[in-house]
């Protein structure tokens, strides 16, 4: 699957395209609109385009909504449709193309999660948790009010939803930068919602860098190897919308084959 936003970003240069040819074999104004919107609507059905219910209601609505913002019959000015996309981009930067999209972790979704991932302090040191790629800091929300001991820490890329979180997290350290490149070492537990395509990277991540004992949960998606292999969580929790959270428990440490509880 290729990279999201970008095949979204294909199909509106279709569409406007197929608008351009129309417009200029003279066709009728309804069909210089109609084709083209038709075609962005065909294309969500296209695994490869649109997987989920938003990405299909964001690649549908991306060439009227441009139509409209470019000003015809509404007297909008052209440069208005830069003012979306450049937020579009400060919220979602290319470099967190192939991450997951932003996605809120469902309300009270850990409530149960301290019963399968105790965190005991080991003497004065508090409990460190990190939230890989969090966000607008709805998970850091959650992972407060599961573990109010703890000291919670956030990594987001964009610098827009940094700011969010951190405003919404002022007990949190939340910092911009990048989740893979930022150590996973003493962290007695990683939270991360990510792609199915880039588990396996998390989990050879998370196997070279975190202790034995600590914990890595992940919200809809299994850890898989790089063969594909998916294995044994130590729970599997239901969030809201019945989405699943895996956990997983660290049990070696070094570069071999990943192995859990």
């Amino acid at each position: 699957m290729r990279t999201w936003p970008l095949p979204a970003l294909l199909t509106w240069s279709l569409a406007w395209g197929l608008a351009l040819a129309l417009r200029a074999v003279q066709a009728p104004l309804w069909a210089v609109l109609m084709l083209p919107t038709a075609l962005g609507v065909c294309a969500t059905w296209l695994p490869f385009v649109a997987s989920t219910t938003w990405r299909r209601v964001f690649v549908a609505a991306g060439f009227p909504l441009s139509v409209l913002a470019l000003g015809q019959g509404t007297g909008l000015p052209a440069w208005l449709w830069l003012a979306p996309l450049a937020l579009l981009l400060l919220a979602y930067p290319v470099h967190a193309w192939r991450d997951a999209p932003v996605f809120p972790t469902p309300r009270g979704a850990l409530r149960e999660l301290p019963l399968h991932a105790p965190l005991l302090a080991q003497g004065e040191t508090p409990v460190q948790i990190l939230d890989a790629g969090c966000g607008m800091g709805d998970a850091m929300v959650e992972l407060h009010a599961a573990y109010p001991q703890a000291r919670v820490h956030g990594i987001e890329w964009s610098w827009l939803w940094r700011i969010v979180a951190g405003l919404r997290c002022p007990w949190a350290r939340v910092q911009q930068g990048d989740m893979w490149a930022q150590s996973w070492a003493g962290f007695d537990l990683v939270y991360l919602f990510q792609r199915p395509e880039t588990m396996p990277r998390a989990l050879e991540k998370a196997q070279r860098e975190m202790q034995p004992g600590s914990w890595l949960v992940s919200l809809e998606f299994e850890a898989r190897d790089a063969a594909g292999v998916s294995l044994k969580p130590h729970a599997c929790l239901q969030a809201g919308g019945g989405r699943p959270i895996w956990v997983y428990r660290i049990v070696s440490h070094g570069t071999g084959r990943p192995t859990t509880l």
